[in-house]
């Protein structure tokens, strides 16, 4: 019989201690911020509960996006409210246009591996 150790157990399938790479923070960052222009703060929110320790590029831009997409949420729900007096409807269409403005700019920045923050947002996630 040899003297030599065993190997150590294998880790834990559920362990999620490894960190993307930086190409894969960079896709991350900027799926999640598109993602928005489609479906609201919902890949925000999965992105940041999934991604926010995997990176800290990925984890600074998921919870910027998710602060803007909370944001922008808000917005619409007052300006559907106030489309009884009819500047809702135009307050909508404003708010539409500058949450897919902002979120391709993000995105680009993204790509590029820079930050970004976006103007107009209420920082509820840090």
């Amino acid at each position: 019989m040899s003297d030599a150790t065993p190997p150590p157990p294998p880790s834990s399938p559920y362990e999620q201690t490894n960190q993307l790479s930086p190409a894969d923070e960079k896709l991350w960052s900027m799926l999640i911020h598109l993602g928005g222009i489609f479906f609201g703060f919902i890949p925000a929110l999965v992105g940041y509960l999934v991604l926010k320790d995997r990176g800290p590029f990925v984890r600074a831009h998921t919870a910027t996006a998710l602060n803007f997409q909370i944001t922008m949420t808000i917005a619409m729900i007052v300006s559907s409210i106030l489309t009884i007096i009819l500047i809702g409807f135009l307050l909508m269409a404003a708010i539409g246009v500058l949450i897919i403005v902002f979120s391709i700019i993000a995105a680009v920045k993204a790509n590029q591996g820079q930050p970004y923050s976006y103007p107009l947002s209420i920082k509820f996630v840090s």
